[in-house]
């Protein structure tokens, strides 16, 4: 009866991943600032998704006639248009709802590239050492020793302004912090007994590291990839300002701020302000829940 009943009760046993998950949810339960960064960025996710069902307005439909309202609570606005129009008579508010959209795509898209790249980049030179190591560290060196903003300004010039070159532009500017970050990971890992009593039973290189070195990365690759993600949306828009992030004819924060820049001196601060608001609680969701992932993850910080 007991051979019979051990089976199941095998089956009955939470999984090494569930039993992760449910530690992970109970840390976020004890976290205040990480719940509410949650709520945060799970607000602008929805909000990208559901843009067309919730903006009141089309973001590119003009009305000459209705144009430079001030927000409505403000003399002269309407409710119309909740927080006013530009000098074409386009609803802000409708813009920014659809804006969210560029920024989070930008954000995700381009934090998952770099993570991807500087993965593959670090691993092959943690892992092989060599003169592998010696070319994927120059080559890292080298472009972490340029600006990374006159880097990108640069390249963004050069590439011409579309969605998807924005997140290649990212995503392959940044992988170089990635892989640096992954290297020093790998070296550390080698030199570990789990791992060189793994290499000295035999094991296959490839199989050492699918098994037992880039699982254990995942912590200081998902930190750094949230990180990552919150200052793309700042340099996302710190491009749409001087005019080289996606088209003008595409809402996006950025483009909102370059439009509000020429708007402030003909006292329509409103075109400005609140899509800079919204990039402000972006990214502070983002860098709040990033801050909890990195104690989350981290064995010495867990309570």
């Amino acid at each position: 009866m007991e051979q019979a009943i051990a089976p199941a009760a095998l089956l009955q046993q939470p999984s090494p991943v569930s039993g992760r998950f449910a530690h992970l949810l109970r840390l976020l339960r004890r976290d205040r600032l990480a719940l509410l960064g949650l709520v945060i960025l799970a607000g602008f996710v929805l909000i990208a998704i559901f843009a067309p069902l919730l903006a009141p307005h089309d973001p590119l439909a003009q009305n000459l006639r209705a144009s430079r309202l001030p927000p409505a609570w403000q003399e002269g606005g309407s409710w119309e248009y909740p927080l006013g129009t530009d000098r074409l008579g386009r609803d802000l508010l409708s813009r920014i709802l659809y804006g969210a959209r560029v920024s989070l795509l930008v954000g995700f898209w381009g934090a998952t590239l770099a993570c991807l790249l500087g993965l593959v980049a670090g691993v092959l030179a943690g892992y092989l050492g060599g003169w592998v190591d010696a070319l994927i560290s120059g080559l890292v060196n080298l472009l972490l020793s340029i600006p990374y903003l006159v880097l990108v300004i640069v390249v963004a010039a050069l590439v011409g302004r579309s969605l998807v070159n924005v997140i290649l532009l990212f995503g392959i500017t940044t992988a170089p912090l990635f892989a640096r970050v992954v290297r020093g990971e790998v070296l550390r890992l080698r030199a570990m007994a789990f791992v060189e009593a793994t290499v000295a039973i035999g094991t296959p290189p490839l199989r050492v590291l699918l098994r037992h070195i880039v699982p254990n990365l995942t912590g200081p690759l998902v930190t750094l990839a949230t990180f990552e993600m919150s200052a793309m949306i700042f340099y996302e828009a710190g491009l749409g300002f001087l005019g080289l992030s996606v088209p003008p004819n595409v809402p996006s924060w950025g483009n909102l701020l370059s439009t509000g820049r020429e708007s402030l001196m003909a006292g329509m601060p409103w075109l400005s302000l609140y899509p800079g608001l919204a990039i402000a609680l972006t990214a502070l969701g983002i860098n709040l829940l990033g801050d909890w992932l990195r104690d989350a993850t981290d064995p010495r910080m867990r309570r």
